[in-house]
């Protein structure tokens, strides 16, 4: 494989991430997840943009997330996204860790599947601009 898979963004809680318990509020989880997929994507060059030029839609049809340790307010953290599979649908595994302490704090995945734009029909395969843009052959 030619492009490399895998991406780390740095990010410092802000205040309006917190709840009234002083921690991340669980829902914020998924847009860390997202915020890391979305560099990911940017980086083998399929980012929103891109993908809405190609034909295809790319929605999200299943996250899980695992609730480690929580994360306060003005905490350092590292959220690595990595592309597992990508030949029916896409998975994206996520790690987020203290980038003080590398202690693990979330860690999960996401699936997308591609959807034809103009039938609005499921692709049972990855449409070959996705392998054309990680530099594999179907």
């Amino acid at each position: 494989m030619s492009v490399d898979l895998k991406v780390e963004v740095d990010l410092k809680i802000p205040f309006f991430d917190i709840d009234a318990m002083g921690v991340v509020w669980h829902g914020h989880y998924a847009k860390y997840f997202e915020i890391a997929r979305g560099a990911l994507m940017d980086k083998i060059g399929y980012g929103y943009l891109e993908m809405n030029k190609s034909g295809y839609f790319w929605p999200v049809v299943d996250v899980r997330i695992k609730y480690v340790k929580s994360i306060k307010l003005e905490q350092d953290i590292k959220i690595i996204a990595e592309l597992k599979e990508y030949e029916n649908r896409m998975k994206i595994e996520y790690l987020i860790c203290d980038s003080e302490t590398g202690d693990r704090l979330c860690k999960g995945h996401s699936i997308q599947v591609a959807v034809e734009q103009k039938t609005g029909e499921m692709c049972f395969q990855s449409p070959p601009i996705l392998f054309e843009k990680l530099g594999v052959a179907e």
